[in-house]
């Protein structure tokens, strides 16, 4: 079986050779090319060039079309982003700078002909060619609720939700959640078969459940109302599992992206075989382990999720700073642990 077909039976409960096998590696592939991450990155043929090779080399099944979290303040006007050698690119020039600009601001009418939706086109192109039917192609969505954290920066976007005018926040979610579908149609058009939703504010980290139900929950119904056909719904790292049941319910998303800080027996409680749940490795600490310490958790995750299938192995987002060697070992361990005798 291809890893398209393994993820798909796994979803479905299907009988697979293994567990699903994601390694989220984007950042590395302007070391893979041996180039600035600015030159890297504005350039989709390379981002996809990129992805082939760690895919080649590592062995995992997905790639990524996904540059950097800001290329979605780039699609809506962000003019600055700050590049950095051993760190993830991030926003350096806020679309957003008051209150005042919420009423001004608007969507793009088609995010297809914006320059930086045709870096990732190009992206896409590629990978849609050459492993289009046979892996996960991955992309990345923020939800209408966090989207505006990257336009006007997390202090601000939090005071407007808190203690800000109802009406006002609601009119930028409300342009978001045009975005937020914009995105959705074109990503599916272009050949990503996987999508991740990402919901911080779907996650009682940030948000309490209340909130959640009363107001976090219709937002994402309505980013969601095309359906949600391989969507991945993801916290952003945050815990998701006191809000699984709820999702599964209410949005009929039946793919989850836990935090390593959920306890996996219970998300595979709550998935309870409608789909599919994933045991996410804390990457972060991954950093400072052992090659030994990697394999024992790799192996204590697929001892808890492996069983009754619907569970797929996964990774965060990889910092530069991982050891190579550990990653060897990740991916090493995961293929032993995760398959199916």
């Amino acid at each position: 079986m291809t890893p398209l077909e393994i993820l798909s039976a796994t979803v479905s409960g299907q009988p697979s050779p293994r567990v699903p096998v994601f390694c989220n590696l984007l950042d590395q592939g302007a070391k893979v090319l041996k180039m600035p991450p600015k030159a890297y990155f504005a350039n989709g043929e390379y981002v996809a060039d990129a992805q082939l090779k760690m895919l080649k080399h590592y062995g995992h099944d997905n790639v990524w079309s996904a540059h950097y979290v800001g290329k979605e303040a780039q699609l809506l006007g962000c003019k600055d982003i700050l590049f950095a050698d051993n760190g993830v690119p991030n926003v350096a020039d806020f679309v957003i700078k008051s209150w005042d600009e919420i009423a001004t601001f608007e969507i793009p009418e088609d995010i297809t002909q914006h320059p930086h939706w045709q870096v990732m086109d190009d992206c896409l192109k590629i990978l849609r060619d050459e492993v289009g039917s046979t892996n996960p192609i991955c992309a990345y969505v923020t939800a209408s609720t966090t989207l505006p954290v990257i336009l006007m920066g997390m202090d601000k976007w939090m005071e407007l939700v808190l203690i800000g005018p109802v009406d006002l926040r609601d009119e930028l979610v409300r342009k978001c959640s045009l975005f937020v579908q914009k995105q959705l149609t074109a990503y599916r058009a272009a050949g990503a078969n996987v999508i991740i939703y990402a919901s911080p504010f779907g996650s009682t980290y940030f948000m309490p459940k209340k909130r959640i139900v009363d107001w976090s929950m219709p937002w994402m119904q309505e980013d969601l109302k095309a359906g949600t056909d391989n969507i991945v719904y993801y916290g952003g790292m945050a815990p998701i599992n006191a809000v699984m049941q709820l999702v599964i319910d209410t949005l009929k998303v039946n793919i989850f992206y836990p935090a390593p800080e959920d306890d996996i027996s219970e998300s595979k409680r709550l998935i309870n075989g409608t789909g599919l749940t994933s045991g996410v490795l804390d990457d972060i600490k991954m950093i400072h382990w052992t090659e030994q310490q990697t394999r024992d958790e790799v192996k204590r995750i697929m001892r808890l999720g492996k069983a009754g299938g619907h569970f797929l192995f996964g990774t965060g987002f990889m910092p530069l700073k991982l050891p190579e060697a550990n990653i060897l070992a990740m991916l090493e361990a995961a293929f032993k642990y995760g398959r199916y005798s």
